[in-house]
């Protein structure tokens, strides 16, 4: 990866010891900019599946030695089905040195980050010369979680009783009231209370699908604060068991319209759909 191409996050990637860039046995040197300070990470190449768009790094030295005693990446890149454009799915694993030490949601912001930039760095490089067009103010942001608990309980916690979610992400949601309708059905309208970049906001949110054989709901944002700076915001949750083993993956899907093209990406919300992810599954967990 060249850093001309994500030059806001990565300073420099260099070899220090290669035997082609498929060998478990290459590593490489990359200094990058986290929290706003620069750091430093050696990595070894532990496995590449082409086949797969598939490859897991091994971090050996750097700024996150001190504080994890073990640490892989691993990136995976899966065509969307039926469309352009692909998922980039982030796999962290690691173990800390002590209790005191956070877990690395603001690395997976950074990779959603360095994601999107590489992604804009491949489209530029494609892009044939043409008359310059006005910036489209659509989007989308995905993220996947990995969690614990069952599909089927997460995906209840939204469906079933989205008003229990404030117990088990406090910091984060205040409440959830039901105005219109009745809990996961089509046409229902639900209410938010919660807190997001340390202000209180509110969202009023349409179900507009719901699919309990595949743990899927879809909300459209209808009123709140989000409707001061998006056209429209849609938010799909679906959450799928883990092949082989215990454990789901939590998949977000944010789709919106800008007012503006001074009006951010909504990448904060991303992370704090992952925050919330992370506290209703040690919810679920604790109940058991």
């Amino acid at each position: 990866m060249s850093p001309k191409q994500v030059q806001a996050t990565f300073r420099d990637v260099i070899c220090t010891k290669a035997t082609g860039a498929q060998s478990a046995l290459s590593s490489s040197g990359i200094t990058y900019m986290a929290n706003g300070e620069a750091k430093v990470a050696k990595e070894r190449i532990e496995a590449v599946e082409p086949d797969k768009n598939l490859i897991t790094f091994r971090v050996i030295e750097g700024d996150l030695m001190k504080e994890y005693k073990s640490f892989l990446l691993t990136i995976q890149v899966t065509p969307k089905p039926g469309g352009p454009g692909s998922i980039v799915h982030w796999h962290l694993e690691y173990e800390k040195i002590s209790e005191e030490v956070a877990h690395p949601e603001t690395l997976l912001q950074f990779c959603v980050e360095v994601s999107k930039e590489i992604d804009e760095h491949l489209l530029a490089e494609e892009e044939e010369v043409k008359t310059p067009e006005t910036p489209s103010l659509v989007g989308k942001l995905e993220t996947d979680v990995e969690i614990k608990a069952s599909a089927e309980k997460f995906h209840h916690m939204f469906a079933g009783k989205p008003h229990h979610v404030s117990k088990a992400s406090p910091g984060n949601i205040q409440g959830c009231d039901l105005h219109e309708g009745d809990w996961g059905q089509v046409g229902s309208i639900v209410f938010w209370n919660y807190v997001h970049d340390r202000e209180a906001k509110v969202a009023k949110e349409r179900i507009e699908a719901v699919e309990p054989n595949k743990n899927l709901i879809t909300f459209r944002v209808i009123d709140g604060d989000l409707m001061k700076e998006y056209k429209s915001f849609l938010l799909t949750i679906q959450v799928t068991p883990k092949l082989g083993g215990p454990g789901s993956i939590v998949h977000w899907h944010l789709e919106y319209e800008k007012i503006s093209e001074e009006v951010a990406h909504p990448e904060t919300l991303l992370q704090f759909c992952v925050e919330v992810s992370k506290e209703i599954d040690e919810h679920l967990l604790a109940e058991e």
